[in-house]
């Protein structure tokens, strides 16, 4: 083998290596096949409706829990 080729053979690593981690990413990220979020898809705002009524209050430290916890039932919506 001459300088040459061995030169050649040397380069194909890190030209390799490059070329499959830009497929790679390019796989995963799906960078091409992404939408628009902002064109394409359409959020219509609406007034606020409802309404803010105090129910109680609770001052200080004197209950130890609050009320509809899950802490038991973590699963379970509140």
């Amino acid at each position: 083998m001459s300088s040459g080729d061995d030169l050649w053979l040397l380069a194909m690593g890190p030209v390799g290596a490059t070329a499959l981690y830009w497929a790679l990413y390019r796989y995963y990220r799906n960078t091409d096949k992404s939408h628009a979020f902002e064109r394409e898809t359409a959020v219509q705002a609406k007034p606020v409706t409802g309404s803010d009524t105090k129910i109680r209050e609770v001052k200080g430290t004197q209950e130890r829990r609050i009320r509809g916890d899950n802490v038991r039932a973590y699963r379970e919506r509140v």
